[in-house]
C-alpha cells in the first residue's frame, strides 16, 4: 500500500464485563493524496471509531497508522500537537460539537488560539474572517451564537473550524446525516468544492450510500468491525461482491414506481461484538451461509483490479 494515509491492520478493543468488544478489528488500507474514502455500514460497525483512532483521539489496540511515511499511533505530546494541524475532523452533530457560550468569530478563532498560530490580533481576525468567506458563513453572523443559527449555518462553522489550520486530511464523520436534505445537498457541494480546490484527502463516514456515491473515489463497508468489500465507487455500484453490500445496494429506494428490481433482505439482528466466534461475522444473516462461513473466518482478498471482499462465496453465481 502507499498513500498520504495507511492503515495497517488496525484494531481497537473495549473491556465490557462480558469481555472485550471488538470495535475495529483488522482494518487495513491505504488513502492517496487528494483522494476521498467512504466508509459505510449499518450504525455500530465501528466506521466512526475507526476515523477516531486514526485521528488518536481514542487509542488503538493494535496496529499501524501511517501518515505521510511516519507511523504515527500513539504518539503524543509536541509531535501530537503539530500533527493535529494537519489532521482535523468535522463531526456529525454540529450543535453539540460546538460550545454553545462562544460566538461563531471565537469558535473558528479557537484552533488558531490553541496552537499559537498567530501572536497579532489583528492577523487573527482576517484569518477568521477569511475561513468564514471561505465556508459560505456571512461575516455579519462573527458575533452570533450557535443556537441562533441552523443546522446548515452551524456545520458550516464546523467545516471552518477544520479548516482554519490547513490541513490534509479530514475525517468527516456523518458530516450531513443531522441536516434537512436540502441542506445536505448544500454542505456536500461545499465539501467537495474544497477538496478539489485544496487537494484534500478525506475519509467520509456515512450510512447513506446515495451520498458516498457522490463524494467518494472509493468505498469500504464495513460490518462488526471487520471490512466486508472496498473497491472504486463505481465498481461497487455495478458490481456488488459481498451479500451485504448487495443487500445495502437494495436498500436505497428510488423515485420511480415502475422500477422493479431484485430484493435482497437482509434478515436476523447483528450478533454481539463482544469476543466474538470465528467464522464470517455476517453468517447469521446470510441467505447464502453454509458450514464453512460459520467455521471459517473468510480472508480479504482481492477478486479484481482495486476490488476486495471478505466472502467465501464471492465471485460464484449464487451470491
Amino acid at each position: 500500500m502507499s498513500g498520504l494515509l495507511e492503515v495497517v491492520n488496525l484494531k481497537k478493543y473495549f473491556e465490557t464485563r462480558g469481555g472485550l468488544l471488538h470495535a475495529v478489528d483488522g482494518v487495513s488500507f491505504s488513502v492517496g493524496q487528494g483522494k476521498v474514502l467512504g466508509v459505510v455500514g449499518e450504525s455500530g460497525c465501528g466506521k466512526s471509531t475507526l476515523g477516531r483512532v486514526i485521528l488518536g483521539i481514542i487509542d488503538a489496540t493494535g496496529g499501524q497508522v501511517i501518515f505521510e511515511g511516519e507511523d504515527i499511533t500513539g504518539i503524543r505530546g509536541r509531535k501530537r500537537a503539530e500533527l493535529q494541524k494537519k489532521m482535523q475532523i468535522i463531526y456529525q452533530d454540529p450543535y453539540s460539537s460546538l460550545n454553545p457560550r462562544m460566538c461563531v468569530f471565537d469558535l473558528i478563532a479557537d484552533p488558531l488560539q490553541a496552537n499559537h498560530v498567530y501572536h497579532d490580533a489583528k492577523a487573527l481576525g482576517k484569518r477568521v474572517l477569511e475561513a468564514m468567506d471561505t465556508v459560505g458563513l456571512a461575516r455579519n453572523l462573527a458575533y452570533s451564537y450557535p443556537h441562533e443559527l441552523d443546522g446548515g449555518r452551524r456545520q458550516r462553522i464546523g467545516i471552518a473550524r477544520a479548516l482554519v489550520l490547513d490541513p490534509t486530511f479530514i475525517v468527516c464523520d456523518e458530516p450531513v446525516s443531522a441536516l434537512d436534505v436540502s441542506i445536505q445537498a448544500q454542505i456536500l457541494n461545499l465539501l467537495q468544492d474544497l477538496q478539489e480546490q485544496r487537494r484534500l484527502t478525506y475519509i467520509f463516514v456515512t450510512h447513506d450510500l446515495s451520498v458516498v456515491k457522490h463524494i467518494s473515489d472509493d468505498i469500504l463497508v464495513m460490518y462488526m468491525g471487520c471490512m466486508a468489500e472496498k473497491c472504486p465507487a463505481d465498481e461497487l455500484f455495478e458490481n456488488p461482491l459481498h451479500p451485504y453490500t448487495q443487500g445495502l445496494l437494495a436498500s436505497i429506494p428510488v423515485p420511480d414506481v415502475d422500477y422493479h428490481r431484485e430484493k435482497i433482505r437482509i434478515k436476523g439482528e447483528i450478533t454481539s461484538p463482544i469476543e466474538p466466534k470465528p467464522g464470517c461475522r455476517f453468517a447469521p444473516r446470510c441467505a447464502f451461509a453454509d458450514e464453512k462461513c460459520q467455521r471459517e473466518t473468510p480472508v480479504f482478498r482481492e477478486m479484481g483490479e482495486g476490488h476486495f471482499v471478505a466472502c467465501h462465496r464471492a465471485g460464484q453465481e449464487v451470491v
